[in-house]
């Protein structure tokens, strides 16, 4: 039987990792602002159905790679900041160009993907796996265990992001707020790319 603390334990060190900001919550928060919350779920979906797969494979000891060679992190990392400042260029006057250049939210299979250079889902996935994984016990079961709390809560911390961005969707119809806020997304983005390369 899995002790309530070990699990109260998991899903605060879940809700903190994931509803803190990152590039999925940024991500999240200008398609919930272009498009909408609803139109936002499969992006949310989707980086739940990566991380979790993500997380399964580090369980099984894909982790290791990264302390073997930390290089393939460092280039992970360069890569997710490289598409977050890519991204953060598009903000720029896209906001009343959605319907011209029919722009589209981020498909379910293309948020799991970008799990794959996503540092800060790397570091929560290792960290899951190192300070809850039971190795001595039934490992499937532990595996299932840590996965199915992270299905839960990972969705339910990132949905908030997007709630927001709908929420103020209004605003972004006066123009000169529209531009204050694509500005500021855009630097969220490229604070967000510097973090994710200057830490270790």
């Amino acid at each position: 039987m899995i002790d309530l603390n070990i699990i109260v334990a998991l899903i605060s060190y879940y809700f903190v990792m994931y509803v803190t900001p990152g590039p999925n919550n940024a991500m999240v928060l200008t398609s919930g602002l272009k498009f909408g919350f609803l139109k936002t779920i499969p992006h949310i979906s989707g980086i739940t159905f990566g991380h979790i797969i993500q997380l399964i494979l580090v369980c099984f000891g894909l982790g290791k790679i990264f302390q073997i060679f930390p290089l393939i992190q460092a280039i992970l990392k360069i890569l997710c900041a490289i598409y977050l400042l890519y991204l953060g260029y598009k903000i720029l006057g896209s906001f009343n160009k959605i319907k011209e250049n029919n722009s589209k939210p981020l498909k379910y299979y293309e948020a799991a993907l970008f799990q794959i250079v996503n540092p800060k889902a790397w570091t929560i996935s290792s960290m899951a796996a190192s300070g809850f994984l039971n190795t001595e016990g039934n490992l499937l079961a532990s595996i299932f265990f840590i996965a199915l709390v992270a299905s839960i809560i990972c969705p339910l911390s990132i949905a908030p992001w997007a709630a927001f961005g709908a929420a103020i969707r209004n605003l972004v119809k006066n123009n000169t707020l529209r531009a204050i806020i694509e500005y500021f997304l855009a630097f969220l983005l490229l604070l967000t790319a510097i973090f994710i390369v200057i830490q270790k």
